[in-house]
């Protein structure tokens, strides 16, 4: 239902480093210089990563039904890491592109600055005008090219334990936990503190890392790391500075298990009830419900978080390099059209970045069995239209957001909060040069 795809850590850019080879290596041929195969079917390729969800649904498979002169050929990476490393090589090779490439969010602006004439502009093409208004224009050049057309985005919620929230006092209604921190992550913290005060069970944890919550906050604002000009501003910036500060508050307090998400101990730290909350966007709910399996069911729901903000998506886009862009414009411009995008929330759990898909019934009515019947569509959804109609990224996005998370992990080993900053700024310095 979900994927790991956003918020790369060391321990990936590590396996990234080590099965580089191995991606490089069954991509190396440049697939689009064979247009059909020996049948007289036009091949499209695509390179994806994580869970997509075009092959996983099928809906790969129902294309080339109703379009039988067309093959699709889809590689499919585990890690984006790793898949974003192997695809810069072939990006500046020129070659071992596919005709479809995927484009993580964090990667958007580094590909829209100096890769935009290796992809096709896809502002013409027909019926995209659905998307939210915020989305497309991660991937548009200043003069207007459109590299890409959006997949799935990751508005954000709060995924509690409604067992672990009442044996310490707070209520587990979904719509009386939401009030606790409406409009406000400081009451979200506060609410950690009250946790720890009542809490029956000394050894549960509020939340699984402070990482998460400072990724919450920052997403929910236009600035994060760069202005519009492509120029840093997280030092200055009060919403980083403030997001993390009171990351460095729930640390010092006690408040996390010190489980960044997705890193080691993470799962086993759902599977063992350990942590009580953590900031959960649409598409880690299906993670969430495997690690934690079966006898946690019920145990979960899911509430509004105190702000709106988007952690992740992604895009498909077109490479010059195709000698079959016309099929394959087609192709991404169903693939991500409304019906399809509902389609794959309801299958696995991406959230869509159209706009018009949101408000179809499969999206509005869905509901998580797992999650205690949460109607996640309407959750989500409502989040989605709260984030700001405007996202400034910037070219190391992704890694700079991954150095502060590993700056906060500093602080739960112990490092001083003016310690951990200067060595994240250090980090961030030299990763931008």
């Amino acid at each position: 239902m979900a994927r790991h795809r956003f918020g790369t850590t060391l321990a990936s850019a590590t396996a990234a480093a080590v099965s580089l080879a191995l991606v490089a290596g069954c991509s190396s041929g440049d697939d689009s210089d064979k247009a059909t195969t020996k049948d007289g079917k036009t091949v499209i390729t695509m390179g994806l990563f994580g869970v997509m969800g075009y092959k996983e649904s099928g809906l790969l498979d129902r294309y080339m039904k109703d379009h039988p002169d067309i093959k699709i050929e889809a590689e499919v990476a585990g890690d984006e890491q790793t898949y974003y490393t192997a695809l810069q090589t072939h990006l500046a090779a020129g070659s071992g592109l596919k005709d479809i490439q995927g484009i993580e969010i964090g990667r958007a602006k580094e590909v829209v600055d100096t890769q935009a004439d290796k992809f096709v502009d896809m502002s013409k093409t027909e019926g995209v005008d659905h998307f939210l208004p915020w989305k497309l224009s991660q991937v548009t050049t200043k003069d207007g090219k459109v590299l890409g057309l959006g997949t799935d985005i990751g508005p954000m919620a709060i995924c509690y334990r409604k067992d672990m929230f009442e044996q310490a006092g707070l209520p587990t209604d979904r719509e009386e936990v939401a009030k606790l921190w409406a409009g406000d992550w400081s009451k979200y913290v506060e609410a950690g503190r009250t946790f720890k005060k009542n809490s029956k069970d000394k050894k549960l944890a509020f939340v699984d890392a402070s990482s998460g919550l400072f990724n919450a906050m920052i997403y929910g604002d236009e600035k994060q790391f760069y202005d519009e000009d492509g120029k840093l501003i997280y030092q200055d910036n009060p919403v980083v500075k403030d997001a993390w500060s009171l990351a460095v508050s729930a640390a010092e307090d006690g408040l996390t298990a010190k489980l960044p998400q997705f890193q080691k101990g993470w799962d086993p730290g759902l599977a063992q009830s350990t942590f009580a909350s953590t900031v959960c966007p649409a598409w880690m709910l299906g993670h969430i419900s495997e690690k934690a399996g079966p006898a946690n069911k019920d145990k979960w729901d899911v509430a509004r978080a105190p702000k709106g903000a988007n952690w992740g998506g992604a895009f498909i886009g077109v490479t010059e390099q195709s000698k079959v862009k016309e099929e394959a414009q087609k192709l991404i411009a169903w693939l991500t059209a409304p019906e399809q995008q509902a389609f794959i929330f309801e299958k696995l759990g991406n959230l869509p970045s159209s706009k018009t898909a949101l408000d179809l019934p499969a999206v509005t009515s869905a509901k998580s069995e797992y999650f205690s019947g949460a109607p996640i569509g309407q959750i989500f959804g409502a989040a989605a239209k709260e984030i700001p109609s405007k996202q400034v990224l910037g070219r190391k996005d992704g890694s700079i957001k991954d150095t502060f998370s590993q700056g906060l992990q500093l602080v739960d080993r112990g490092k001083s909060a003016d310690e951990a900053w200067k060595t994240t700024d250090e980090r961030i310095k030299k990763l931008t040069r």
